[in-house]
């Protein structure tokens, strides 16, 4: 009956998440100063019992709701708030009002369902034994907004349980997924500058061409990839950018190569740069020139507690039916800066299908496309779920 009820609130809130989720689509926002999308969410959850904390980094938000039944555990629940730099090309009457910036990774959905989630507790606070922190994060999208939140000391004392929901509008209607373990890779940025001589396009005996170089790099890095690094702790190295060169007839000085480069372990985290470096630099090296790498480090592995994955998996089943929880087989190559939270509390991240239901999940815009879109009724029940995970734990922890 409790789940019944929490899921009966979060459907009679549903128009209050959606116009929050719509507000914040229309004035999209990047990075780790998020203002806009701050005072819209205070805006909505400004007569709610809830104390807010900010730091000095970044524009993100701790809202902490004390229970009154007394002193116990704690747990965090985490919502993100950027959008990325493209353009969005939905036709959504709340299409994006900024060139250029667009949600196209579900934050607006994510910060919305987060909202939902305070104002579902909020109703049960008088019941609710300990403190439940709700983290409102910019700079998700490669500006490690997690992280500066942990440095500036708002997640002080560590809770002891965090949570997150991420859309996925490539998955069936409703459905929740997880796994203990890896759920998603580390992602460090790659970037290596081979420096050549240049010269006409009619005389490369008289250049060191950097081009036919970079490209027999790009190709290496595949091999030493399957033939360096055991394919049951995958790593995969992408390179996805290439500049050189000005005109058709010119050999370039040199080429820049920029890509990413993706582990599940830590320890391949660390044997890889030092591995790429001397790929590049033999075979520049075997052909006279210079090969440069740098790797700029991103986020960590997202690992999640087994036990918090397993307390979750029945708490969906028991909201939602049997078949609500999916427990994915293999890990995701994408990266996620929940990893930072994860890394110091005991916790998990799961993915919320949002197509449309009845729809061909397939084929649907996945994220970080221009035209990707979501079914808006699905948020209640992340909201729900949200709360529902936050209250069970306070009962009970992962039991």
């Amino acid at each position: 009956m409790l789940h019944e009820a929490l899921i009966d609130d979060a459907r009679s809130i549903a128009e209050r998440i959606t116009d929050l989720r719509r507000a914040i689509h229309a004035e999209p926002e990047l990075g780790l100063h998020t203002p806009k999308t701050r005072d819209k969410v205070r805006a909505a959850l400004a007569h709610l019992p809830l104390e807010w904390r900010e730091g000095t980094s970044t524009t993100g938000l701790i809202a902490l709701l004390k229970g009154g039944a007394g002193e116990g555990r704690s747990v965090l629940l985490r919502g993100d708030m950027d959008a990325l730099a493209m353009p969005e090309e939905t036709g959504l009457d709340f299409a994006s009002t900024i060139p250029g910036t667009m949600h196209a990774c579900g934050h607006d959905a994510h910060t919305a369902m987060l909202a939902g989630a305070a104002e579902l507790l909020c109703r049960r606070a008088d019941a609710l034994k300990g403190e439940v922190r709700f983290m409102f994060q910019p700079g998700e999208e490669g500006y490690h907004g997690a992280r500066f939140m942990i440095e500036d000391g708002l997640l002080d004392p560590l809770p002891d349980a965090a949570f997150a929901l991420h859309v996925m509008p490539t998955a069936p209607h409703g459905l929740i997924a997880g796994r203990a373990g890896a759920l998603l890779a580390a992602a460090d940025q790659l970037d290596i500058v081979i420096e050549g001589r240049g010269g006409h396009a009619s005389m490369p005996h008289q250049t060191r061409d950097p081009v036919p170089v970079a490209a027999e790099i790009i190709l290496a890095l595949q091999t030493m990839v399957t033939r360096q690094f055991d394919a049951h702790d995958p790593v995969v190295v992408t390179v996805t950018k290439l500049d050189a060169g000005t005109a058709h007839n010119v050999i370039a000085d040199r080429v820049a190569l920029r890509g990413t480069m993706r582990s599940l372990s830590r320890a391949n985290r660390a044997r890889l740069p030092e591995a790429v470096r001397l790929l590049a630099a033999g075979i520049a090296g075997a052909h006279g020139l210079t090969a440069d790498v740098t790797v700029t480090e991103g986020f960590p592995v997202t690992i999640c507690d087994p036990h918090a994955v397993d307390f979750a998996e029945k708490l969906s089943r028991e909201m939602f039916g049997p078949q609500s929880f999916l427990r994915l087989d293999a890990p995701i190559m994408g990266a996620e800066d929940f990893a930072y939270v994860l890394d110091k509390v005991p916790g998990a991240m799961f993915f919320l299908g949002v197509s449309h239901e009845g729809e061909d999940w397939t084929k649907c815009c996945g994220i970080h496309s221009t035209k990707m879109m979501l079914d808006e009724s699905v948020m209640p029940r992340g909201s729900a779920l949200l709360a529902g995970l936050a209250e069970s734990f306070l009962e009970r922890g992962f039991e």
